[in-house]
């Protein structure tokens, strides 16, 4: 199965790969360049198809997991100063997507839309410090039952020139539901509680709507097992 934003290019992509093997077919004389003209149709479509990919994914929905929003590799876990919803400190994971990954951004928890904002802006590499703050992006609050307010951000990489997001404030969310896509595109942030149990590790392959990030701890046990 495709992702919705990507049929049209889809469709245009096998028409003009058709279009350009018959061409090479009819009026190419020379056998090498013909060859060569056919196969890099072929390849350029393959990978159009690859991009735009959007398998289905069993998600086991729980309140109690933040599951990753996207494939990729986790490249950020630290406590920082989330500075446009919260303005306070929560602990982030970011998760880079490379080309060859699944760019679709599915909804880590199930909740209330309470915030929606797409930034304008540059495209800096992923990895780059700024980027978070800098590059195009989106940010989506949800609010929770357990974790309260959960932030995560839609970043735009150096290939990336369009961010799509579909939550709306005030709807109501499933986790691993589609809720975006990043075309050509890079990285998503979480921002979650401080008192988060992070699961994941630097470098770890993530899965979206699969991999759980984050597993919910409950504030009075937390206390309790300090005494």
């Amino acid at each position: 199965m495709f992702h919705r934003e990507g049929q049209k290019i889809i469709l245009a992509t096998f028409f003009i790969t058709g279009i350009a093997i018959l061409l090479a077919h009819f009026f190419v004389n020379t056998s090498w360049i013909k060859l060569a003209i056919q196969i890099t149709a072929l390849v350029l479509l393959v990978l159009i198809l690859q991009f735009f990919r959007n398998p289905k994914r069993r998600t086991n929905k729980t309140f109690d997991e933040i599951l990753a929003p996207v494939d990729g590799k986790v490249v950020v876990i630290e406590e920082v100063e989330e500075t446009e919803y919260f303005k306070d400190k929560r602990k982030q994971v970011s998760i880079f997507m490379s080309p060859i990954n699944v760019h679709v951004t599915r909804y880590p928890a199930s909740g209330k839309v309470k915030y929606s904002k797409y930034h304008p802006g540059k495209y800096l590499v992923a990895w780059h410090p700024k980027s978070s703050e800098e590059n195009e992006r989106t940010t989506v609050v949800i609010g929770t039952p357990k974790f309260g307010d959960v932030l995560f951000r839609q970043i735009a990489g150096a290939m990336a020139r369009r961010i799509v997001n579909y939550a709306e404030v005030g709807e109501s969310v499933q986790q691993g539901d589609d809720s975006g896509f990043i075309k050509f595109g890079s990285r998503v942030d979480l921002f979650l509680p401080l008192n988060s149990q992070i699961n994941v590790t630097l470098n770890q392959k993530v899965k979206g709507a699969v991999t759980c990030i984050a597993t919910y701890v409950n504030p009075n046990e937390q206390e309790e097992s300090t005494y």
